[in-house]
């Protein structure tokens, strides 16, 4: 069926071509977009000015003698009227147009009998012919893979999935608006690294070529991001490609993009305060409001985060003491909460990933989770007079985590040591524990100032936008086709 239209086509196209039409064409000429026509109907109906219009066709019908399509470029859509007596090569233009193909209109702007704005083509050419027919506007594309892998169709014919990402770069240039006009400076650093790290994730391995050496993708610019604290900058932040190579699911993308600050002579403290206000403006910039409607409920983004300590919410949710659980007990706990745990894990990840899968998921208005064991988070300074926990923070919502700040560990014996624990759980088999960083332990010892960090990824977009990430990428990536 497919190759009967798209053998049909190509007659089309060649029948073009015998005619002397070049349908695709390098120059095309266009007076505005249709959107600016419409808003500006009067001004150009009363004058009758001739009109160059330029988009793809959506549908088509008429017989005999006048022909109406259905014409949309970007911005909106307009009736296009060909008739014989006044539209430039009439039949061949209409015989061999087909819905899919991009054209070029020229007429004036009227108004039909039956009250729709329209332009009257006197001159009319095939500008882009579609070989192959774009899925229907009312049944669209229901399968999901096939949605992706074409998501080029999805975007021709849906029209909010476009407004989608329009958002998505209203959230990301507001992200970096508020940060600059905060004082931020945006930098970039390498995503090839002979050690990576900044994070527990499993990274992916490549070979550079002309050095002859394996390097990894990064999993955050997070400890590059640092040196340049030592090297002087104050505020200093980055949005960019990061890469972890770990499962697929609503949450999690194997290639994304974060933002990730860093920010001099500040602590968590303060740094909570600004999150909070820079949270709120990118969803109010984005969005157009605070309150948001999702599978949850409403959403109240406006309202105070309150701040709740990571071992209090956890022993209430357990009904024992998380703080004094031994990774033995935290097995035996798993078991009887149902919550399967990999081998050899130490109690920092064993703990986290009870909480994951028991707790965290009842997490639903904006909050802040404070004060994690050092376990879980190798990177950030001890509590005083609370060393077993670190001043780190989370923004929780919606059941998910939806961003991690804390105040810098800038101690090089503290870091040295964490980093040897971290590499005694990767040598015991666990993949996600972090690697020892040597170079940038000797960067920390020739001194980083007190500083916090903070990094959000378009994890938050999509939990905004009640999706799943995946759904909010243009080009997720997929097992090729046999």
């Amino acid at each position: 069926m497919l190759d009967d239209l798209r053998n049909e086509r190509l007659k089309k196209r060649a029948a073009l071509e015998q005619a002397g039409f070049d349908p695709y064409p390098a120059t095309v000429k266009r007076t505005a977009r249709i959107a600016e026509i419409i808003k500006d109907w009067k001004k150009y109906a009363l004058k009758k000015t001739k009109l160059t219009v330029v988009g793809r066709v959506f549908g088509m019908r008429g017989q005999g003698g006048i022909s109406f399509l259905d014409l949309k470029d970007e911005s909106a859509g307009i009736q296009i009227v060909l008739q014989k007596d006044s539209t430039n090569d009439f039949t061949i233009v209409r015989d061999n147009t087909d819905i899919g193909d991009f054209i070029e209109a020229t007429g004036a702007a009227f108004v039909t009998k039956k009250g729709e704005k329209s332009i009257q083509a006197t001159d009319f050419r095939i500008i882009s012919k579609s070989i192959r027919p774009i899925p229907s506007e009312w049944y669209g594309i229901e399968d999901q893979e096939l949605r992706f892998r074409r998501r080029y169709l999805e975007l021709a014919i849906k029209p909010e999935v476009r407004e989608m990402f329009r958002k998505k770069t209203a959230f990301w240039a507001s992200t970096r608006d508020y940060l600059i006009r905060s004082g931020f400076l945006e930098v970039e650093t390498p995503v090839l690294e002979s050690v990576t790290g900044g994070a527990d994730a499993r990274p992916f391995i490549t070979h550079h070529n002309a050095l002859d050496i394996d390097t990894y993708l990064r999993i955050s610019p997070e400890l590059h991001l640092k040196r340049l604290l030592v090297g002087g900058f104050e505020r200093v932040f980055e949005i960019g490609r990061i890469f972890r190579n770990e499962g697929i699911d609503d949450e999690h993308l194997q290639d994304y993009t974060q933002m990730e600050m860093y920010w001099a002579y500040q602590d968590y403290v303060g740094l909570m305060d600004f999150v909070e206000k820079l949270v709120k403006y990118v969803i109010k910039t984005t969005f157009g409001e605070t309150k948001l409607l999702c599978g949850w409920g409403s959403i109240d983004w406006g309202k105070k985060w309150p701040r709740v300590d990571y071992f209090e919410l956890l022993s209430k949710e357990w009904g024992v003491d998380a703080a004094k659980l031994t990774v033995p007990q935290l097995y035996e706990l798993a078991k009887k909460l149902h919550v399967t745990l990999e081998p050899n894990l130490g109690r920092g990840r064993a703990l986290d990933n009870i909480y994951k899968k028991t707790v965290r998921p009842k997490l639903i208005q904006p909050m802040f989770l404070i004060n994690p064991p050092v376990d879980v988070e190798p990177l950030a300074k001890r509590i005083p007079g609370k060393s077993d926990c670190v001043e780190r923070f989370q923004i929780l919502a919606m059941g998910s985590e939806l961003g991690k700040g804390f105040s810098e560990l800038n101690d090089p014996v503290d870091q040295r040591g964490r980093f040897e624990e971290q590499a005694k759980l990767r040598a015991a088999g666990d993949e996600e524990a972090q690697m020892n960083d040597i170079d940038f332990v000797e960067a920390l010892e020739y001194g980083m100032p007190p500083a916090a960090g903070f990094a959000y990824s378009e994890r938050l977009f999509a939990i905004l936008m009640d999706k799943p990430v995946r759904e909010c990428v243009f080009f997720p990536i997929l097992r090729p086709k046999k």
